[in-house]
């Protein structure tokens, strides 16, 4: 039992919890639960087996739920705690909460109300990804899951071209080779890559190459466990005119006009607004054609 029961500052307190292997939780993140009034955990049935692990006791302390579902009254119940003067650890299923997990309403719930947040650091997706990916560091961007529609994930995919920067994403098992396929598309099948699968647990997987072979070694595979996608800058392409107005030709097969222009210029790194007056020039394909 590495942990110590002790009388904690009123306030919630946002826990980090493992992403896979129990033993990376924090010594101060078993402290908290350990010593929290209350606990509030995104999935109850995940804290409560991580609490057993780890042989820090429950007693007559709650453990409630609150997730993205979950109304004003868990939140009240929290911040009322918190007003009180008491203490509430707060854990997603994995990971750190807030980041692609529920938390940010509860926080400013308690924050509104005059009560203290704070964070007690672990466990990370997306920087355990960042630190095996062998992409660039020094700077980088998290944007979560993209949008799950082929026409909107590939607008969001499009302006990546502008980020000269690492980029990180999640995705989930079900979607992750349709988010590959329409990367290759909109920015190139030489475009870097690193898919992880399954971070800290016995099925560990780590994919780095070109997007085009990535793609293709999924296809091979039945993509299971969560994911994180690694995004590496790709840098600008030279076109010519006729290239841009072929590519503009071929998305608006199955695009809007707009989010056509959007991804061409995205994948060509062109001034957006040129290409849409460009493509506004073109016939539209017809279906099938």
């Amino acid at each position: 039992m590495n942990y110590e029961i002790k009388k904690l500052l009123p306030g919630l307190y946002m826990v980090a919890t493992p992403i896979g292997n129990a033993r990376d939780i924090t010594l101060r993140a078993l402290d908290i639960l350990a010593s929290a009034d209350l606990i509030a955990a995104e999935d109850t049935r995940t804290a409560r087996k991580l609490m057993d692990i780890h042989g820090v006791p429950l007693g007559d302390r709650q453990v409630i739920a609150y997730h993205d579902h979950s109304g004003d009254g868990p939140r009240g119940r929290v911040a009322t705690v918190v007003a009180g003067g008491g203490s509430v650890a707060y854990v997603s299923e994995a990971g750190t909460p807030l980041i692609a997990d529920p938390g940010y309403a509860l926080g400013r719930a308690v924050s509104d109300a005059g009560g203290a947040v704070f964070a007690a650091p672990g466990a990370s997706a997306a920087l355990a990804a960042l630190a095996v990916s062998g992409l660039p560091t020094d700077q980088f961007a998290f944007l979560g899951f993209l949008p799950n529609t082929q026409s909107a994930r590939q607008s969001a995919l499009a302006d990546l071209r502008k980020l000269a920067m690492t980029v990180v994403v999640y995705e989930s098992p079900k979607r992750v080779r349709d988010l590959l396929a329409d990367l290759v598309q909109v920015l190139g099948a030489d475009c870097p890559v690193v898919v992880c699968r399954e971070l800290t647990k016995k099925f560990e997987e780590v994919v780095r190459g070109r997007a085009g072979d990535v793609v293709q070694m999924l296809d091979e595979k039945s993509p299971r466990g969560e994911y994180v996608v690694l995004i590496g800058h790709a840098g600008q392409v030279a076109a010519s005119d006729d290239d841009i107005r072929s590519a503009l030709v071929e998305a608006m097969k199955t695009a809007r006009v707009k989010d056509a222009a959007n991804m061409v210029a995205g994948a060509m790194g062109l001034p957006k607004r040129e290409v849409y007056q460009l493509a506004l020039t073109l016939d539209r394909p017809t279906q099938g054609e």
